[in-house]
């Protein structure tokens, strides 16, 4: 009892100096709590929805599930309407409904505006029934009638600005239709984004499709009494068992739910950064107890004086720490739930409607939240804790703080140098290795170990480090800079340990600086030695083509050639007698001139001949094929022939890495029209000084369709650096977490060690030193460890990312490239975090009384 009232007494009394410590657990607690409460929400929000607009069973084609679009054709796979009538017939059923829909649409308003979401959720055309009414209901206007009509919904609507009367068009595989907007409908579950429209069944059949009479789907409602699973049988018996692709509601929602995969890994990597807050956190409560320990070591030594014995003051810190971690972390998953909440409103923003009344808050959230935040704080102060049990009587008659132990402190530099060789050596042996699997193991073994023995060695590097750091930074101050200086190496056990956290968060800024800029370098660099074509069109949804599209492209003036990209699906058989589902890449002769692919046996131009194709080097390899060799391609859909290999293509460098190549001829020759994918992509080349005019043409032929980038080999790098960037931008907003956390130890140390020096900074004030000097002395303190910090994190971080960089030569990412600007802004911004975080501490130590603080203890 004696216990719990001291270390309350301790933890109330020194209330101040545990806030920051407490709000760093707070907002990795938070960033936790935050990322469950927010993918659980986003599951429930799915789940719902998928649960309301499954049907008891739905019928689909064998090929595909509900709504999914033909590889081969650019539009969804079909039944046809006399399936209805069949399943209809079976035993058990209440009522069938023939559902269309298709994503492969785009619609644009009057200006040629894309009304489809910005999030990446796609854009559903359908035929309206009375199945829609379990997630919908009309608010305004009424369901289309006929051709000239559509309805919308109101998300879409809200987020455009239309209303009834206005003409949208609706962009298919199958042409354009133009209708006015008749109706809007409702959501009434949470819709996550997607954009939809509606028209009656003969119009979507007939635009959508392309196939008036033909459904994709069938949904089935069982009678009462009968099972979806009997429904299902008795619905099989109708139609043929392997004729369709039946599911229940209970199985088309694990299908759906399974397409929502990526909630998981964005799940999982949210939580990584958090746990990498936490990392950080350590080091603040880690610093925060061992001073509070080291200024009480008086105070501890008249209480082991007075009968206390080891156990007691060990758990009367740790105890301090138990009370930190329940208020830190109970605050933390309140600011949690708050987090996520603000989320939601930012997806909101962004086009992603999520409902607070679908708000999920398990008990397992909170109860990780507070379990996580109370373990690592008290792990993290149980080293103080020892030394605070380690005081002995006698320390009551020193002053405060304990003598560094010089042994303690050799087994560490020991130990540091080991952990850091042992890095070391780890990605030496990433950046020798001959495949990707084996030297990431290393890389990973290797960014553990370093990062771990740069911790560990930081007192040792302190040492050394911040002397050349003050060279520059702290001796143009004169003697203010030199007492700066002084006091960062004062304790560098201390100083290594508050770096180290700001260390963490810019060794992995520097790392993904790296590895980003050596991607982009890379990609633009094999796009300037291998692509010859000066413009490239491709859908941004990944949408194949229209063949008015096409047409239009073909049309312009000034193009010397257009070349089409598809891919055809089949099986091929190697001469070894190995047969496997393939993809062949089917594209006109010119192809060859659009990009010039390096090869190791034959040529790239001689594939495009009849009966002809190339294969990739490493397929050559594996199944011992060589120049001269058959393969028997079984054409998905189509006939089954022999080809013979023309070229072994290098499967140096990523573009079109282990392609298998075929003309555009083979595949229309082997495949039934109907069969014969649409292009993904179009390549041009401009006739020889025309490259300006023909781009301006280019793209005014293609602005009827918004859905097509146009892009010049220009245009098309700054895509790749900006996609690159847009990643990096949110991976840096994810770590400044660890740095927010990072800077509020060194926030804490300076206040700390403010406090821990009250008497000192008296008798400087007594013999002449400024209130302006202190302050800047103070100042330049913080500035130096957080450079120290930096230097030690961007040096880390850089040898990290010029090893992964290693890694992804192996992929044909061959070019490194330091981004120094980043890097040195970074730097310098360090410099701004310590001004930062020394204005609070520094402003209370020139408010001190001069009188007072010599009279401290």
């Amino acid at each position: 009892m004696t216990v719990m009232k001291t270390a309350r007494r301790n933890f109330f009394a020194h209330k101040g100096r545990m806030a920051l410590s407490a709000i760093a657990v707070l907002l990795s607690v938070a960033f936790v709590c935050g990322t469950l409460v927010f993918t659980d929400t986003m599951n429930t929000t799915f789940d719902k929805l998928f649960a309301v607009t499954s049907s008891d069973v739905t019928v689909s084609p064998k090929e595909a599930a509900d709504g999914e679009e033909n590889p081969n054709r650019g539009r969804p796979q079909v039944l046809p309407g006399s399936a209805v009538e069949k399943v209809r017939g079976a035993e058990g059923v209440k009522s069938v409904e023939g559902g269309v829909i298709s994503t492969a649409v785009t619609v644009v308003n009057s200006k040629n505006e894309n009304m489809g979401s910005t999030t990446g959720a796609p854009t559903i055309a359908g035929n309206w029934t009375d199945g829609e009414l379990k997630s919908m209901k009309i608010t305004s206007g009424r369901a289309p009638r006929g051709p000239t009509e559509m309805m919308i919904d109101a998300d879409t609507a809200d987020k455009h600005h239309l209303k009834l009367g206005d003409e949208l068009r609706t962009i298919a595989i199958t042409g354009d239709v133009r209708a006015k907007i008749s109706g809007i409908a409702s959501f009434t579950v949470t819709n996550p984004g997607a954009a939809i429209v509606y028209f009656d069944t003969a119009t979507a059949q007939e635009k959508l499709l392309g196939a008036p009479g033909t459904f994709t789907h069938i949904s089935v409602t069982a009678k009462d009494g009968v099972s979806d699973e009997q429904l299902k049988k008795n619905v099989a018996a109708a139609v043929g068992a392997d004729t369709y692709k039946l599911q229940t509601a209970k199985e088309s929602t694990a299908a759906n739910k399974k397409d929502m995969g990526f909630l998981d890994v964005m799940k999982y990597v949210m939580l990584g950064f958090a746990g990498i807050a936490f990392l950080v956190g350590i080091f603040l409560i880690f610093n925060t107890f061992s001073m509070l320990v080291a200024q009480r070591t008086r105070e501890i030594g008249l209480m082991r004086a007075i009968g206390s014995d080891r156990g007691q003051i060990n758990r009367s810190v740790l105890l301090e720490a138990l009370l930190l971690g329940i208020v830190g972390s109970a605050a933390g998953v309140a600011a949690g739930i708050g987090l996520a909440v603000g989320l939601m409103k930012l997806m909101g923003q962004m086009g992603m409607h999520l409902s607070t009344g679908d708000l999920t808050v398990r008990w397992t959230t909170p109860v990780v939240g507070l379990v996580l935040g109370i373990v690592v704080t008290v792990v993290a102060a149980y080293i103080p804790a020892r030394r605070a049990g380690k005081v002995s009587p006698m320390a009551a008659l020193r002053d405060a703080g304990t003598p560094g132990d010089r042994k303690a402190g050799t087994v560490r530099a020991v130990l540091g140098l080991v952990l850091t060789g042992i890095g070391g050596a780890a990605l030496f042996l990433a950046a020798a290795a001959d495949q990707a699997s084996a030297g990431s193991l290393w890389l990973a073994v290797g960014v553990l170990f370093s990062l771990i023995g740069f911790i560990v060695i930081g007192p040792l590097l302190a040492g050394v480090v911040v002397r050349v750091l003050a060279a520059p930074v702290l001796r143009p101050f004169g003697s203010v800079g030199r007492l700066a200086e002084r006091n960062a190496l004062r304790n560098p056990r201390r100083t290594g340990a508050t770096a180290a956290a700001l260390m963490i968060g810019l060794a992995l800024v520097a790392c993904l600086s790296v590895v980003g800029s050596s991607m982009v370098a890379s990609a633009t660099d094999e796009l300037d030695r291998t692509v010859g074509a000066d413009y490239i069109v491709a859908s941004q949804g990944g949408q194949p083509l229209m063949p008015q599209a096409e047409q239009a492209m073909r049309g312009v003036k000034g193009l010397d050639h257009v070349t089409a990209y598809r891919e055809v699906e089949a099986k091929i058989t190697a001469p070894d007698g190995t047969t496997a589902q393939d993809h062949l890449s089917a594209t006109d002769p010119s192809y060859a001139q659009d990009v010039r692919r390096k090869t190791v046996a034959g040529k790239h131009a001689d594939a495009y001949a009849a009966g002809a194709m190339a294969v990739g080097s490493k397929y050559a390899d594996e199944h011992h094929v060589k120049v001269g060799d058959e393969l028997g391609v079984a054409f998905n859909g189509g006939k089954t022939v022999r080809l013979k290999v023309a070229a072994i293509t290098s499967d140096e460098g990523n573009l079109d890495k282990g392609v298998k190549y075929v003309s555009t001829a083979t595949a229309e020759a082997n495949l039934p029209a109907d069969q014969l994918p649409r292009p993904f992509m179009l390549l041009a080349k401009a006739e020889k000084g025309q490259a300006d005019s023909a781009y301006t043409a280019l793209k005014a032929a293609m602005a009827e369709y918004p859905q097509y980038k146009v892009l010049n080999q220009t245009d098309y790098k700054k895509d790749l650096k900006d996609q690159v960037g847009q990643l990096l931008n949110m991976v840096y907003g994810l770590l400044a977490l660890a740095i927010i956390v990072a800077v509020l130890g060194v926030v804490n140390t300076l206040a700390l060690s403010v406090v821990e020096r009250t008497r000192e900074i008296g008798l400087m004030r007594a013999i002449g030193l400024s209130r302006r000097q202190l302050r800047r002395m103070i100042r330049l303190e913080s500035v130096v460890i957080a450079l120290f910090g930096a230097l030690l994190g961007l040096g880390l971080g850089m040898g990290w990312g010029a090893t992964a960089q290693q890694l992804l030569a192996l992929q044909g990412l061959k070019v490194l490239e330091i981004p120094w600007p980043t890097i040195i802004a970074v730097f310098a911004g360090s410099a701004l975090v310590g001004l930062f975080a020394a204005l609070v501490p520094a402003f209370r130590a020139g408010r001190m009384n001069v009188l007072n603080a010599i009279a401290s203890e």
